[in-house]
């Protein structure tokens, strides 16, 4: 359940999640939002937040900078 592809580009699930986080979420309204089970947001939030995309506190998740330039990234490899 990589977030990130061999090739570098995120997966559904990890760019789903950065996009929802242009405004801080919880990990469970995350799930909701993206019809997701709460294990699988865990999940990814986990390895996000090792690479350095997402920040996350007690309560809260927000994408950092360095995860709003992987989604440029992303969508430009896309082209």
């Amino acid at each position: 359940m990589a977030c990130i592809n061999p090739d570098g580009t995120l997966s559904v699930v990890a760019r789903n999640l950065l996009l929802l986080l242009e405004t801080p979420h919880t990990a469970e309204a995350s799930a909701r939002a993206l019809g997701l089970p709460l294990f699988r947001i865990r999940a990814t939030v986990r390895e996000l937040s090792r690479a350095g995309l997402i920040d996350r506190t007690a309560e809260t998740l927000s994408r950092t900078d360095l995860g709003g330039e992987a989604l440029i990234l992303d969508a430009e490899s896309e082209r």
